[in-house]
């Protein structure tokens, strides 16, 4: 698996990222859904990669630089064909290395609390995240669940 920098300009991942939006409205109500447009992605306080593997593309994620201290864990998405093979691991890994390069002190997400995230938060828990109150632009919403961990 090879991670890099990702200018969001790919068939591939405009594909990945609109089936990652698709999936999230199909299970969350409108006003729950905190999935950012590919346009949001290219922010200049959001750094995206993807994971490529012999030419294909297995997954991504974003992180978002929400203070000097706290980041922000954006679009973790694993392509259908590739789950379970730690490709979400992986980037979840690369992008909490990438939070502690830059000298945060925290790191957070936003998932969704219906059973179609169970694995999301599992994901998130082994990695040492635990549930929190919203952060950032969040409010509390029934339909998320806000995790965060102390780097």
């Amino acid at each position: 698996m090879e991670i890099k920098l990702d200018d969001l300009s790919g068939p591939e991942i405009a594909a990945l990222l609109a089936e990652h939006l698709a999936s999230m409205r199909s299970q969350s109500p409108p006003d729950s859904v905190h999935t950012l447009p590919i346009e949001r992605l290219r922010a200049p306080d959001i750094t995206f990669w993807s994971v490529w593997e012999s030419g294909e593309l297995l997954g991504c994620g974003a992180l978002k630089q929400l203070d000097a201290q706290h980041g922000e864990i954006k679009s973790m998405r694993t392509a259908r064909q590739h789950r379970r093979k730690g490709v979400g691991s992986a980037v979840l890994d690369h992008i909490v290395a990438e939070a502690r390069r830059r000298g945060y002190r925290r790191l957070s997400i936003e998932t969704g609390a219906q059973p179609g995230f169970v694995p999301a938060r599992q994901l998130y828990g082994r990695a040492g995240f635990t549930d929190c109150g919203p952060f950032g632009d969040y409010t509390n919403d029934p339909n998320s669940v806000f995790m965060t961990r102390e780097l």
